[in-house]
């Protein structure tokens, strides 16, 4: 029996020791431990089944997007989890005197880089035989952004979460684990200082959320890109977790009942039973509160939607309540600790990490949104090695003997991958690589680096200032542009990154006018605040005479204020701008193709369609959706114009992104320079009246 015994208390700490400060309850261990040895919380498998249910919403949204609309906030509910367990060890460890900043990031650099730094190798090796050279010198600058835990920085100039683009990012994934590490860099200090001079912890955990709440509300409205991927925006959500984990340290239970008020209960048994009752029912319906946030969450939450912003107080405060409730919750109880929950959480951090890159390459490959079964199959694949990997990698190197060893080697190694990484981006993705040698097709541009670059040098900042201080960037880029320095603006284009590829072939094609432009991600409409400025600078401008509207219209429908049109929202700014004597143009929109130009422009390997041509009807479909809506607008106005941009592109059957040879666009719906050049020529050619405005 003994033998027994001890076997199964070996096995306790093994797994302990496996799991980590990943999995953890608000309690440490009693304060017996041996002096100067850090404590560690108990096992939590509720936890681990919340890190499940996190896991499995972030691949449901990456894999089968229509079915988990706002999967995505997965990463919101890791934050919540990560920031409770690892504030419980710091507070624990504080609490009796044992907390050491070696011990604490050594445990870190043992849980975060096998799987990482297995995955980075993975993604790199891959990579070298699948990439073209263009992206893997991306995939280089990624690899050491990841490796340097700065990820979100790497992503945050280079466009938003949602984009196309990411698509084609393997390590797009990595700007959470970022935005994590970054706060634990600075967190355990915070709190060392604040315990050895005495502070009130949860006044300074509050103040920061707060102020770090501030900062993500107020930057989601003006800047969305830099909400989602700054960490100052995102702080708060871990900091909520902290805040549990304070409360659990100050003597409070999951319940928020003091223990000494439960132990004192316990020991009168007629009052024991009211009190285990409500304080069960209490734990019942924090725990089912907080699932139906985090489900609201997932259902309500769109990537139309600005996040993380208000928003993201569905998952937070969600898993927060759930976490609350303690292991004891019927929820908590029986079904987050379900076997299989438990399994797929302590598999959750190498099946985040696998996931993306195995839906990603396949993705860059075909050049094209992969099917179905061709995703399922990659998730599927990220289960194994993901499994593989915490049984065969993370397991051996957290719980076995030779610690400082192998934490010396993985920051050795992960230092390496980092300059292989940067040495990659440095020599523009090693384009002598045997491995790829794409046989070029059709000439033209797919870089949008060139396109803003050659913009910026070509022409001038758009005036007025205010609005130029307020303008996006394409990272150090300024996208706020007009064709002459010093002249009185005569056209505005107003819009989003569809109405600024037009500028720069009208600015070529009508090169008497002086031709600005202004765009924003939202829809660009007198009524949206972020074109407020910019309408009202327009309305107020004389000189301008024409206004050309042009948008990504299809996805911008569910932009529209809610008890409101698009047909609505349009008339009533073609109205106001033909009040103040402007001629209003409005595009419709070029074809949205559902492949990479690239495999337009390259015969590439492992790539099974090469061509350049959709059917119409594809696109037609789309179209439909809002050009009846645009032809409406137009024709009851006299002052606006509807501008057919499509039909250059299509004939009776099909659509093309080439033209005699060339490449018109640089992603799926953006033009290149060439494309630019092209339509507008085409344009002007059929509305003379743009180049003889009086």
């Amino acid at each position: 029996m003994r033998r027994r015994i001890h076997r199964g208390k070996v096995r306790v700490r093994e797994y302990l020791e496996v799991t980590g400060q990943n999995t953890a309850e608000a309690k440490s261990e009693p304060a017996n431990v041996p002096v100067g040895q850090p404590t560690h919380p108990k096992y939590r498998p509720d936890i681990d089944g919340l890190r499940a249910i996190a896991v499995i919403a972030v691949i449901g949204f990456h894999a089968f997007p229509q079915c988990v609309p706002g999967g995505f906030v997965g990463v919101d509910i890791f934050f919540v989890v990560s920031g409770f367990l690892i504030s419980t060890i710091i507070f624990g460890n504080l609490q009796h005197d044992r907390f050491s900043f070696p011990d604490f990031y050594s445990r870190r650099i043992r849980r975060i880089f096998p799987a990482l730094l297995l995955v980075l190798s993975a993604v790199y090796a891959t990579g070298w035989i699948a990439l073209l050279a263009d992206e893997y010198k991306q995939l280089g600058k990624h690899l050491a952004g990841g490796a340097a835990f700065v990820s979100n920085f790497c992503f945050w100039n280079e466009s938003g979460y949602f984009d196309n683009a990411a698509d084609t990012k393997p390590l797009l994934h990595l700007w959470s684990l970022g935005i994590e590490e970054q706060f634990y860099i600075v967190w355990p200090f915070l709190l060392w200082a604040a315990w050895k001079r005495k502070f009130n912890f949860l006044a300074i955990l509050i103040a920061i959320s707060l102020i770090s709440f501030g900062i993500n509300v107020s930057t989601t409205h003006s800047n969305p890109v830099a909400a989602f991927y700054s960490p100052l925006a995102r702080f708060w959500e871990l900091l909520i977790g902290s805040v549990l984990a304070n409360m659990a340290m100050s003597g409070q239970d999951a319940t928020g009942s003091s223990t000494q008020a439960t132990t004192a209960g316990r020991a009168y048994h007629a009052r024991a039973g009211t009190i285990e009752r409500q304080q069960r029912a209490i734990r019942n319906v924090r725990s089912l509160l907080g699932a139906v946030l985090i489900g609201a969450g997932l259902v309500l939450i769109t990537r139309g939607d600005r996040f993380p912003g208000w928003w993201a107080i569905l998952p937070t405060v969600g898993s927060a309540l759930v976490i609350s409730a303690g292991p004891h919750a019927w929820l908590n109880r029986v079904v987050l600790s379900n076997r299989v929950f438990v399994w797929c959480g302590l598999i959750s951090f190498p099946l985040y990490l696998w996931h993306w890159p195995l839906l990603a390459i396949p993705r860059i490959v075909a050049g094209e949104a992969t099917s179905v079964k061709m995703r399922a199959l990659c998730v599927a694949i990220a289960i194994v090695l993901a499994s593989l990997t915490f049984i065969l990698i993370e397991k051996p190197l957290r719980a076995g003997a030779y610690r400082k060893t192998i934490t010396i080697g993985l920051l050795v190694s992960m230092v390496v991958v980092g300059f292989t990484g940067y040495f990659t981006y440095k020599y523009g993705g090693l384009p002598d690589r045997k491995a790829m040698t794409p046989v070029i097709r059709n000439d033209g541009d797919i870089d949008h680096l060139l396109f803003h670059q050659y913009a910026a040098r070509e022409f001038f900042p758009c005036t007025p200032l205010s609005l130029r201080k307020d303008a996006l960037l394409f990272g150090d880029t300024l996208r706020c542009l007009q064709s002459k320095a010093a002249k009185p603006i005569d056209i505005a284009i107003v819009g989003d990154s569809h109405a600024e590829h037009l500028f720069l072939g009208l600015a070529e094609a009508l090169r008497s006018r002086n031709i600005s432009y202004y765009i924003k991600t939202t829809l660009p409409v007198i009524s949206d605040e972020e074109f407020k400025a910019i309408f009202q600078y327009i309305l107020s401008d004389r000189s301008i005479k024409a206004v050309i509207i042009a948008a990504y219209w299809y996805p911008k429908q569910g932009m529209v204020q809610k008890g409101s049109t698009l047909q609505a929202e349009l008339t009533a700014t073609v109205e106001e701008l033909g009040a103040s004597g402007k001629t209003v143009y409005i595009t419709d929109d070029i074809p949205d193709f559902p492949f990479d130009p690239k495999q337009c422009k390259y015969s590439r390997p492992f790539s099974q369609k090469n061509n350049c041509l959709e059917e119409r009807v594809l696109f037609d479909r789309q179209h439909q959706n809002f050009y009846p809506v645009l032809q409406s607008v137009v024709r009851t106005h006299g002052n606006a114009k509807l501008l057919n941009t499509a039909e250059y592109f299509c004939d009776a059957k099909a659509c093309s992104m080439a033209s005699a040879g060339k490449v018109l666009y640089r992603d799926s719906n953006h033009l290149n320079l060439i494309g630019s050049r092209y339509v507008a020529q085409r344009l002007v050619a059929d509305n003379p009246q743009l180049a003889a405005l009086n």
